[in-house]
């Protein structure tokens, strides 16, 4: 787990790549390396967190025998002990780290080796022979890659936008991109970032730069992996096969050289993973378990993690987020960012992140991904009896709320005609799965797995996910809809596995979403520094971007309690942070 940078077109090593890679610091502050190419064409720098053989054998950049390829890599390659095995014919490893494992695979097996690969990456690799540089880009994007062009003609590559920022890409809001998510609410759906100049290499893409100019090409997509086949096998086979990719999924992912931990909600998701956990682990399995809690008990699900852990011999750490830390912690979290993220729950899992590493902690498994593949929002229940995908009518952006949560009326005219609306692809014949994938591939998860990366690598913790493994998407977007959805209980299967590990209160445990009380402390507690926030959009972008009247009024209906949302309020809250942290 790591911070990447790569300018590719000349290789003079100045100030301005060294402030770059120095922003990456919180991604890797454990060692950093830096290297340029004889050719003249390529310089590498690297932020290391280490995790993964922690000897300075497995420091990057990182080179084969030859001096052909030179490896800067992000992520973790959870099977590459397996791999190591097919690969130590044909190559002297010095390491055992799984980046060495990856150079080795991509110089045997080339672009085919990212089919190989379990696990989460984003990588460049710089090929001596032929001045030429492939990069490449995980199947789910958990691991971030952004990319631009410089004036005068050098790609540049990095982890995080702010080091493109510092290596001299114009510092610009895409009024595009702000435009569709003001509108729309979504973003995470397209290369396009919230920076002009810059774009993000989408999720199962790799890109080819060769001689100047730039090749992408897709290397997975799950709609074409899965295709229309639908599985018919019986259930308890389906189930038994899950459940095995469940608990080696789980196992992988404890491959780790420092202290791992695990996050828990009172959900069915970190239910199932604690169970697991205990399988792979051993029922004295005594890893910490971490949680936050905001002092509500409305929203707060400390009663349902200690029913989960009472029985075990893990340690809990309550994580308490208090209205007075979140200005502050706000401005913050935005600047590690470096574009807009979901609102006050995600402040309350900085500190959770934050208190894991006081305690030592390095490595952190979550629950997310179940959602997607077993059809668990509320919103996918509509899809049974509807084949329609409109964005307008079939939004799923806030789970359970009965109103639109964004405000395109509070928009100016000519702002509002720069966005994009976002149609979903139809790629299965029917309406569930389709709006599954749209979530999987290019709404929910790839939002969730921003804020998630961005968030927990400004702690320097590395965040795991055992449920966003392809094996599992693909094994369930094979099942009918009755092993997804039946009688009203969403996550049917997942739930029938639950059954053989888990007392019977836990697995009939409802769909709660991740929630703070948000709309109650911005209405109240933080009602000042919501109006300051919101005062700072409209003098920058009102009467340009924003229409000021219709703000103010529906500013005011929040405040009388009128909302059941606050996604929109958020939205103009992120505008405010925006011009505070980058002096817009």
């Amino acid at each position: 787990m790591c911070g990447i940078l790569g300018v590719i077109g000349k290789s003079n090593i100045n100030k301005y790549f060294h402030l770059a890679l120095q922003t990456l610091y919180h991604r890797g502050p454990d060692v950093q390396g830096v290297w340029s190419s004889p050719s003249g064409k390529c310089i590498f720098g690297h932020r290391r967190l280490s995790i993964i053989d922690l000897s300075n054998d497995a420091k990057q950049p990182m080179h084969d025998p030859e001096g052909r390829y030179h490896i800067i890599y992000n992520g973790e390659i959870y099977n590459y002990p397996e791999l190591r095995k097919e690969l130590i014919a044909d190559w002297d490893f010095i390491s055992m780290s799984d980046t060495e494992v990856l150079l080795a695979a991509y110089k045997k097996w080339g672009l085919n080796c990212l089919d190989k690969l379990i696990g989460m990456f984003a990588f460049a690799i710089w090929d001596e022979h032929t001045d030429s540089l492939f990069v490449a880009r995980d199947r789910f994007g958990v691991k971030p890659l952004f990319y631009a062009t410089l004036s005068s003609g050098e790609l540049v590559l990095a982890s995080e936008i702010k080091a493109l920022h510092k290596l001299g890409v114009p510092r610009e809001p895409d009024p595009k991109t702000w435009s569709t998510y003001l509108n729309y609410g979504f973003y995470d759906n397209s290369n396009r970032t919230f920076w002009k100049g810059i774009k993000a290499l989408p999720p199962g893409f790799s890109l080819r730069w060769d001689d100047g100019h730039i090749h992408l090409q897709k290397w997975y997509d799950l709609a074409d992996r899965v295709g229309n086949k639908m599985s018919f096998s019986g259930e308890k086979e389906v189930m038994d096969e899950c459940l095995a990719i469940m608990e080696d999924s789980v196992r992988i992912r404890f491959r780790s050289d420092v202290p791992v931990g695990i996050s828990l909600s009172g959900g069915l998701d970190s239910s199932i993973l604690l169970a697991l956990v205990h399988k792979v682990q051993g029922i004295e399995s005594d890893v910490s378990a971490f949680t936050y809690i905001t002092g509500d008990d409305r929203y707060d699900e400390l009663p349902w993690v200690k029913q989960l852990i009472d029985q075990t011999f893990h340690p809990l750490c309550v994580c308490l987020l208090k209205p007075y830390e979140v200005p502050e912690l706000a401005k913050k979290v935005f600047m590690y960012q470096d574009e807009p993220f979901g609102g006050i729950p995600t402040l309350a899992w900085s500190k959770v992140f934050e208190h894991a590493r006081k305690e030592g902690v390095t490595v952190i498994i979550d629950g997310q991904g179940l959602d997607e593949q077993w059809a668990g929002y509320d919103y996918y229940g509509n899809a049974l009896n509807d084949t329609s995908l409109d964005v307008d009518k079939d939004r799923g952006l806030v789970q359970g709320s009965r109103s639109s949560p964004v405000r395109p009326e509070c928009l100016l005219r000519e702002f509002s005609k720069l966005s994009e609306k976002f149609i979903a692809p139809s790629c299965f014949p029917d309406a569930l799965r389709n709006l599954q994938y749209r979530d999987t591939c290019y709404t929910k998860i790839p939002r969730a797995v921003r804020f998630s990366d961005r968030i927990s690598m400004m702690h320097s913790i590395e965040l795991r996910s055992p449920f966003l493994d392809h094996r599992l998407f693909e094994l369930a977007f094979t099942q009918p809809v009755e092993r997804k959805i039946r009688d009203g209980i969403h996550k049917w299967l997942p739930r029938q596995i639950a059954g053989s590990l888990l007392p019977e209160n836990l697995v009939n445990v409802r769909k709660r979403p991740v929630q703070t009380p948000q709309r109650e402390w911005i209405q109240y507690d933080l009602r000042e520094w919501a109006d300051t926030c919101i005062s700072d959009a409209l003098l920058h972008f009102g009467g340009t971007w924003l229409d000021r009247k219709r703000v103010m009024k529906e500013w005011d209906y929040y405040r009388e309690g009128n909302s059941d949302n606050s996604f929109c309020i958020f939205q103009w809250i992120s505008l405010g942070l925006l011009c505070q942290v980058n002096s817009i």
